[in-house]
C-alpha cells in the first residue's frame, strides 16, 4: 500500500465512523502465523450521551511476499476483554465457542454474533456503504466463577471467519462491537465538580493480556498471535460536541490532539502503536467532561459570588462579631476571686489617699499638678484673678461576680461609679476641695 493511500485512510478513519475500544489480541487459527496485521485502527466514538460507546477494529492483513493467500487461509481470533453487547437480529451463535472456553475451566455467560463489514478504500470518501460479511463473526463472553481469587472480569473471545478481502490491500475489514462501561466516572471533589462538572475517563489499549481471564487464554495461544506489520496502526478516540468538551489529561503525553477535518465539532485524540514492543500494553486514556449552559461561566461566577457575598455580609458578620464580643466582655470575667482590679477605669479617679496629701491653704498649684496630673478641666472666675478651679472627672466600672469557676466568673451586673473632685484655689493655693461620687447600676459596662 503506498503512503498517499495510508494518508487517505487514516483521514477517512479519523473523520470517519465511531472511535476505539479497549484492549484486544488478534491469533491465528494455525501456530506461528506467517502473515501479519496491518493496518490497524482501534476507534471509539464518544458524545455527551456518555451511553454504550460503538468500537470499530479496522485491519487489513499483510501476506509475505513469497506466500499466497489461499495458502494462509484460516479464520482468526480477537480476545477482547470485557464484555459486548449481544445483538439478537445479528444470529445465531456458535455452540463451540462456548464449548471450547468452558473446556478450560470457564464459565460462558453470553452469546451471539457481531456485525462483519468490508470497506473498500477506494470507497471510503463515497456515500456508498460498506459490504457485510455474511454470518458475522461469532463471539463468547466468559468468567472464572471460582477460585481461591473469586469472580473475574468478563473477557470475549470472537471468531472472525476467512474472507479473501482481509488479504486484499484494497480492503479494510470493520469488526463492530457495542461496549457498555468503557466510559467510567472519575472521582471528584465536590468543589471540582461545581467548577469543572463531572469529569469521566475513557481508556483503550492494545495487547493487554494481564486480567485473570485473559493471561491464561493468551498463554496457552502466545504462539497463535498475530503481530503488527509496519503499515501505521493507531488508537482512535472522537470526541463529538467538541464546543462543549474539555479534556484534562491525556496519558500518554505523546498522544496527538486536533479537531476532525471532515466530521464538525469533533476533537480526535489519537496514539500511535509501536510495534517495536511485542505485546507490551499500549494505553491510550482521555480524562474529560462535557458542560452546558451556566457551567462554562462556572469558574467565573462562583468567584464573583463569593466576593459579593463577601462584600455585602462583611459589615454584618462584623458587626454580629462585634457585639457577641461585647456581650461576652460583659457577661464572662477572667481573674482571681477577690481582686479589685477587674474594674475598668475612663478619665481621672482620684484615690482617697491622694486627697488626703492635698491641704486647704498649704497646698500649691503645682503640687496639685504633681499629685493628681495635669489630666483636669480648669475653671477661672471673670470677678477675680486671683480665684480659680482645678475639676477632675473619671468614670469606674467593677463587675459583680455572679459564678467563680477558679479564674473564670459570670457576671450579673456593672456597678459604675462617677467621681468628680473639684480644687479652689485663691492665690496659687487651694481653698477647698470637694469630692462627688454618683453610683448606678449597667448590665453591660458600654452603655450609660
Amino acid at each position: 500500500m503506498t503512503k498517499g493511500v495510508v494518508g487517505l485512510v487514516f483521514a477517512l478513519l479519523v473523520g470517519g465512523a465511531p472511535a476505539p475500544g479497549h484492549a484486544q489480541l488478534f491469533l491465528a487459527s494455525r501456530p506461528h502465523p506467517e502473515f501479519m496485521i496491518g493496518p490497524l485502527f482501534v476507534r471509539a466514538g464518544v458524545t455527551p450521551a456518555l451511553g454504550p460507546v460503538t468500537v470499530d477494529v479496522l485491519w487489513s492483513l499483510a501476506i509475505p511476499a513469497a506466500k499466497s493467500a489461499a495458502e494462509l487461509e484460516q479464520d482468526l481470533y480477537l480476545l477482547w476483554p470485557g464484555a459486548v453487547t449481544v445483538d439478537p437480529s445479528a444470529g445465531p451463535p456458535d455452540p463451540a465457542l462456548a464449548r471450547y472456553v468452558e473446556a478450560r475451566g470457564f464459565t460462558a455467560v453470553a452469546e451471539g454474533r457481531l456485525p462483519l463489514l468490508a470497506r473498500g478504500l477506494y470507497q471510503m470518501g463515497s456515500d456508498l456503504p460498506p459490504e457485510p460479511v455474511g454470518g458475522g463473526a461469532p463471539f463468547v463472553t466468559f468468567l472464572r466463577a471460582g477460585g481461591p481469587l473469586g469472580l473475574t472480569s468478563p473477557a470475549t473471545y470472537i471468531r472472525i471467519p476467512w474472507t479473501p478481502k482481509m488479504a486484499n490491500r484494497a480492503w479494510l475489514m470493520d469488526l463492530r462491537l457495542t461496549v457498555s462501561g468503557l466510559i467510567k466516572p472519575r472521582k471528584a471533589s465536590w468543589i471540582e465538580d461545581a467548577f469543572w462538572g463531572h469529569r469521566h475517563v475513557i481508556s483503550i489499549s492494545f495487547h493487554d493480556v494481564r486480567t485473570r481471564v485473559m493471561f491464561p487464554m493468551y498463554f496457552e495461544h502466545r504462539d497463535r498471535v498475530v503481530r503488527l506489520a509496519d503499515d501505521p496502526s493507531q488508537l482512535l478516540i472522537n470526541f463529538g460536541d467538541a464546543d462543549h468538551l474539555k479534556i484534562h489529561e491525556v496519558v500518554p503525553p505523546s498522544s496527538s490532539r486536533r479537531m476532525s477535518e471532515s466530521l464538525e465539532a469533533t476533537e480526535v485524540v489519537s496514539l500511535f502503536l509501536d510495534r517495536s514492543g511485542g505485546i507490551t500494553p499500549q494505553v491510550l486514556q482521555v480524562q474529560f467532561g462535557y458542560f452546558r449552559g451556566l457551567q462554562a461561566w462556572t469558574p467565573i461566577l462562583i468567584p464573583m459570588l463569593f466576593f459579593i457575598l463577601g462584600n455585602a455580609a462583611g459589615p454584618l458578620v462584623t458587626r454580629l462579631v462585634r457585639r457577641v464580643g461585647r456581650t461576652m466582655a460583659a457577661r464572662i470575667q477572667v481573674g482571681r476571686r477577690g481582686a479589685t482590679t477587674g474594674g475598668r477605669e475612663s478619665g481621672v479617679v482620684l484615690s482617697r489617699d491622694t486627697l488626703r496629701q492635698i491641704t486647704p491653704g498649704e497646698t500649691t498649684y503645682e503640687e496639685v499638678i504633681r499629685l493628681c496630673g495635669p489630666d483636669a478641666e480648669e475653671r477661672q472666675e471673670l470677678g477675680s484673678v486671683h480665684r480659680r478651679a482645678l475639676v477632675f472627672r473619671g468614670r469606674r466600672v467593677v463587675p459583680h461576680r455572679h459564678r467563680s469557676f477558679g479564674w473564670l466568673a459570670t457576671v450579673s451586673h456593672w456597678d459604675v461609679e462617677h467621681h468628680e473632685v473639684e480644687i479652689e484655689f485663691e492665690h496659687d493655693r487651694v481653698r477647698d476641695v470637694q469630692a462627688r461620687v454618683r453610683r448606678s447600676r449597667l448590665a453591660r459596662p458600654d452603655t450609660g
